[in-house]
């Protein structure tokens, strides 16, 4: 298991072949959706114009509403667990950069405790601000919250940049412990597993998984040239890759008949 993070160089060759992510069960799915809307929400938050802010707020609202379904902080708690327990299995052993591995696992038990601190209804001071369920209520509609729809959103949007930040940073707080959490894991998952080259014979790969496997996410890396992405799908137990050409948004994209190669990290 890597525990290092990648070098610049290293990260830079990462960039240039695109990545296919799949998740295998419904933990995996939950924080993948977080990780996607959390990664919006931090990007918008950073740009000072009205639509960037209208954007955070919409990113926040998502991940609102995926906080709110079933018990997300408990299974976080759970993967933190998993994961520091994995990582300690490690320290005894030899060639491992321990001072990377200390603070890995520092870091982990840190947001474990943080979590752990958490009331069970810490998002409550978001379902209580007036301000944001007015928002959430009219942005079922489409175009629900333009000007004439909601004209304290729109004086909110005019405030300067620095009183609109302010307001966003405290919601951010409430959402931060878990979005942080989650997107380490997610980093330690995808650093669990080393890619290796696979073909696809006439463009289609299965492979069933050992019983004794725990396999979450896939990843499948493709050259940026080529044309082709895959259709993945499966359980934990057994999966079916399918590589699709695809041309222009005109047309349907066909599975290919070429035999493909590809790079596989199962995690």
């Amino acid at each position: 298991m890597a525990v290092t993070a990648p070098n610049a160089a290293a990260q830079t060759a990462i960039q240039e072949l695109p990545d296919y992510e799949q998740p295998l069960n419904e933990r995996m799915r939950t924080f993948m959706r977080l990780e996607f809307l959390y990664q919006q929400f931090l990007y918008h938050h950073e740009h000072d114009s009205t639509w960037a802010t209208r954007a955070t707020v919409s990113c926040l609202l998502e991940t609102m509403s995926i906080l709110t379904r079933g018990d997300v902080r408990s299974e976080v708690h759970k993967e933190l667990d998993l994961q520091i327990d994995n990582l300690r299995k490690y320290q005894s052993q030899p060639g491992v950069d321990a001072g990377r591995l200390g603070t890995l696992l520092g870091n982990l038990v840190a947001s474990r405790d943080e979590i752990a601190s958490v009331d069970t209804q810490f998002l409550q001071p978001l379902k209580d601000c007036e301000f944001l369920s007015s928002i959430k209520h009219r942005s079922s509609i489409p175009g629900g919250t333009c000007e004439f729809d909601l004209p304290e959103f729109s004086h909110w949007l005019r405030q300067p940049i620095d009183r609109r930040q302010q307001d966003v940073a405290i919601w951010l707080n409430v959402i931060r412990p878990l979005c942080d959490a989650v997107m380490e894991m997610l980093w330690l998952i995808r650093e669990s597993a080393e890619p290796s080259d696979k073909t696809a014979i006439n463009g289609m790969y299965q492979r069933r998984m050992q019983k004794d496997v725990s396999c979450r996410l896939l990843r499948v890396t493709l050259p940026t040239s080529s044309q082709l992405y895959p259709e993945i799908s499966g359980s934990q137990h057994r999966f079916t890759i399918r590589f699709l050409e695809w041309s222009t948004i005109d047309s349907r994209a066909v599975q290919t008949g070429r035999d493909i190669k590809f790079k596989l990290s199962i995690c």
